[in-house]
């Protein structure tokens, strides 16, 4: 499962989840509002960054959405 922590209005994570859409790749979104998420996702990455993916089934997690989409691309396009 891939969890993609959010802010929705944020364009970088807009972008993020219309690729992982147009993939058909499911996420489970977290948006970084809910104080608890927030604090999830700065003891997870580190920092208060977003997007951040966390690909369990991979071991692979990372901010950047360039990066995401281009991992998006490379493991999970059909």
């Amino acid at each position: 499962m891939i969890t993609l922590y959010i802010n929705p209005t944020c364009p970088y994570c807009i972008k993020t989840m219309k690729v992982a859409h147009e993939l058909n790749i499911p996420l489970d979104l977290r948006d970084i509002h809910t104080p608890e998420l927030f604090e999830e996702l700065v003891r997870l990455g580190g920092k208060a960054q977003f997007p951040y993916m966390v690909d369990t089934e991979r071991g692979v997690s990372m901010y950047e959405s360039e990066d995401i989409m281009q991992y998006f691309r490379t493991h999970y396009s059909i």
